[in-house]
């Protein structure tokens, strides 16, 4: 699961990332939880919207391209 992951975050979600001059790195991926463990980085580590774009932005694309992800966390 964890190579399907970085596939979806590199082709869906680091290009508009990079694109605000942010990024995300994956952590860590429990598959049995089905958790997710990102670290948003760039202008979207300090950003005071990165708890939305975590949510909105990162979760939801991971879950609906992998739908055995449960839930996606920053650390």
């Amino acid at each position: 699961m964890r190579k399907d992951v970085e596939n979806v975050l590199e082709k869906f979600i680091r290009p508009s990332l990079r694109m605000d001059g942010g990024d995300v790195e994956l952590v860590d991926v429990d598959e049995k939880a089905g958790v997710v463990k990102v670290r948003l980085t760039g202008a979207c580590g300090g950003c005071p919207m990165s708890q939305m774009t975590l949510q909105m932005g990162v979760e939801r694309v991971l879950r609906e391209k992998i739908p055995e992800i449960k839930s996606v966390v920053a650390v």
